[in-house]
C-alpha cells in the first residue's frame, strides 16, 4: 500500500511538509506525489497567459525534479480536479492523502472536504509559505477591531529577530527609514536591467499550449521568467546584488520607460514556493551586516516581505468573506473598455501602465496603487470588477493577496478594516514621483478647463462628495481642510467636469 502527497501548483517547495510528513512513516518508494494541472481553475478568469505559462511550466520542472529524485509521480492534466482526484484513488488506493492548507479560502474549504467527498482519509498540514502559519502576532482579534499594519509588522520583526538588536530595539535605532525612503527618482540615474531566462523546451512546450487552449489576458510571448527553484535563486541573487542597494531610496518612483526599477519581482517565485521568505528576509539582513547595503534600503524590503506581503495574507483570512463584499463608497460603474486594451484613456501614466501590464503582467507596487487604483477610486468603478482586472492582469495575483490589496488597500471599500486612509491623489503626485506628465496631453497643473488633467478635478470631486465619510478619518484632515480654498465657483466647475467625464467613459 501507498500514501498520496498532493501537491498544489502554486506550493512548489523545495522541501514541502506534506513530502517530509510522509516519509516519517514511509519509505521512498510508497508515497506516490499526485499533481493536478487543474484547466477548469485556470480558467475561472482570463488570467494572464505569462501566469499561466509560468505555472504549468514551473509545476512540469518540479514533478521532473521529483521523478530524479526517486519519487513516483502522478501527474494528472485534467479539466476538474475532482475528477483527476477520483481517477488517481482508483489507480492508487492510497491508505491516506497528505497535502498542505490551501492560500485561497475556496481551496482550504475543499481540502477539508476531501475525506467526506472521495472516502480516503486526509492529512491537511498547516501552509509554510508564510510566516504566519508559524506565528500569530495578533491571535483572536475581533473582526471589528483594526489592527494596523505597522503593528503587525513590529511584532513579527520582534518575534523572528530581524534588524533587532540585543536589547530588544530596531537597528538603527527606528523602526522605519520613510525620511529616507520612496524619494522621487533622478532624472539620471542607472536603473540596472532583470535578469532573464530562455525558456527550455518544457517552457515553450506551454507557451504555446496556452495561447492555444487557454482563454487569456495577453499573450506568452517573449516568456522570460524563472521556473525552477536554481532560476528562482539567481534572480533573486540578481535582486540582492544590483538593486536592493537602491530600493528603499526609490521604492516609490515610477518612470514611463521602465517597468521595474529597482523592485525585486521576487513575489512571482515567492508566491507559488519556489522561494520563501524567511530565507529571503535574512538574506537581505546579512546584506546590512556586511556593510553591503545601507539600512534604509535593507528595512523598506523586508518591511515588503514580513510587513505587507505577511499582513494582507493574514487580513484575507481573518476578514473573507466579507471583505469581499464591500462596497464604502457604492461605486457602481463598469470598468473602462480601456483597461482591456492597450491602454486609450489619454492619459499618458494610465496609458503606459495599462498597456505594461497587458504585456507582461507586470507593474510595480505604486502604479498598481497610485495610477490603477487611484484612477477606478476617483471613477467611482466597482470594485468587483477592478478586482477581477487585477486578477487577469498581473502574474503575481492570487486571490488571498488581491482581495485585501485591491477592496482593502486600493479602494477602501472595506471602510478602513486593512489600510489607515484611503490613497487618492492628484496629478501633483504622479508629476513629482515620476515622469509621466511632462509627455501628457493634459496640463498637469490645471484643476479644471479641457486641457486639465482627470486626476485633478477626479481628485477635488471625490473630495467634495465623500466629505461626510472622510471626515471621520483623522488622516484625511489635511486634504479636506484644503477644500476650503475652493470657492462655490469653483466646486461647481470641478463637479460639473468629473460627472461629465465620468459619463463619457467607455
Amino acid at each position: 500500500m501507498s500514501v498520496t502527497v498532493w501537491i498544489l501548483g502554486d506550493q512548489l517547495l523545495k522541501e514541502h511538509p506534506a513530502l517530509i510528513h510522509a516519509e516519517k512513516a514511509r519509505p521512498r518508494d510508497q508515497v506516490v506525489v499526485l499533481m493536478i494541472e487543474g484547466q477548469s481553475q485556470m480558467q475561472r478568469m482570463a488570467y494572464h497567459a505569462k501566469k499561466i505559462t509560468l505555472l504549468i511550466s514551473a509545476m512540469r520542472h518540479y514533478a521532473e525534479g521529483l521523478r530524479s529524485a526517486g519519487y513516483q509521480v502522478d501527474y494528472r492534466k485534467g479539466v476538474n480536479i475532482s475528477q483527476a482526484i477520483l481517477a488517481h484513488l482508483k489507480t492508487s488506493h492510497p491508505d491516506n492523502l497528505i497535502t498542505m492548507e490551501a492560500s485561497s479560502r475556496r481551496g482550504y474549504e475543499f481540502q477539508h472536504n476531501l475525506s467526506a467527498n472521495f472516502g480516503v482519509e486526509t492529512v491537511i498540514l498547516p501552509n509554510t509559505q508564510f510566516l504566519g502559519g508559524q506565528y500569530d502576532p495578533l491571535p483572536g482579534v475581533p473582526v471589528d477591531q483594526p489592527i494596523r499594519q505597522e503593528q503587525y509588522y513590529r511584532k513579527m520583526r520582534q518575534h523572528f529577530h530581524v534588524l533587532m538588536d540585543e536589547q530588544g530595539q530596531p537597528q538603527g535605532g527606528q523602526w522605519n527609514f520613510d525620511q529616507k525612503n520612496r524619494q522621487p527618482l533622478p532624472k539620471k540615474l542607472d536603473i540596472p536591467g532583470i535578469i532573464q531566462f530562455d525558456p527550455d523546451a518544457i517552457t515553450q512546450a506551454v507557451m504555446n499550449e496556452v495561447n492555444r487552449n487557454y482563454s487569456v489576458t495577453g499573450d506568452s510571448k517573449n516568456f522570460k521568467l524563472a521556473v525552477t527553484h536554481e532560476g528562482a535563486m539567481l534572480a533573486a541573487e540578481d535582486f540582492f546584488n544590483r538593486r536592493l542597494p537602491n530600493f528603499g531610496t526609490y521604492e516609490d518612483g515610477m518612470r514611463q520607460d521602465e517597468t521595474v526599477l529597482f523592485h525585486s519581482m521576487l513575489a512571482v517565485y515567492l508566491n507559488i514556493g519556489l522561494l520563501e521568505p524567511l530565507d529571503l528576509v535574512r538574506t537581505a539582513e546579512r546584506a546590512y551586516h556586511d556593510g553591503f547595503v545601507e539600512i534604509n534600503n535593507v528595512e523598506g524590503f523586508i518591511r515588503q516581505v514580513i510587513g505587507w506581503r505577511e499582513y494582507m495574507y493574514w487580513q484575507y483570512q481573518r476578514l473573507m468573506p466579507g471583505l469581499k463584499q464591500g462596497n464604502y463608497w457604492e461605486a457602481e460603474r463598469p470598468l473602462p473598455a480601456f483597461f482591456w486594451n492597450t491602454g486609450e484613456s489619454q492619459l499618458n501614466c494610465l496609458d503606459k501602465v495599462i498597456k505594461r501590464v497587458l504585456i507582461w503582467g507586470y507593474t510595480h507596487h505604486i502604479e498598481r496603487l497610485m495610477v490603477l487604483s487611484n484612477y477606478c477610486l476617483l471613477t467611482g468603478v466597482n470594485p468587483h470588477q477592478v478586482f477581477e482586472w487585477f486578477s487577469c492582469g498581473f502574474i503575481d495575483a492570487y486571490e488571498w493577496v488581491m482581495v485585501p490589496n485591491v477592496y482593502g488597500m486600493g479602494l477602501f471599500v472595506d471602510g478602513g478594516k486593512v489600510a489607515t486612509k484611503p490613497y487618492i491623489a492628484s496629478a501633483n503626485y504622479i508629476n513629482k514621483m515620476s515622469d509621466y506628465c511632462k509627455d501628457c496631453s493634459y496640463d498637469r497643473k490645471k484643476r479644471t478647463g479641457s486641457q486639465a488633467c482627470p486626476y485633478n478635478f477626479l481628485y477635488w470631486n471625490f473630495l467634495l462628495k465623500h466629505q461626510e465619510k472622510l471626515a471621520d478619518n483623522p488622516r484625511m484632515a489635511r486634504m479636506l481642510y484644503n477644500l476650503k480654498f475652493l470657492d462655490q465657483g469653483e466646486r461647481a466647475e470641478v463637479q460639473s467636469q468629473a460627472a461629465a467625464y465620468i459619463n463619457s467613459l467607455p
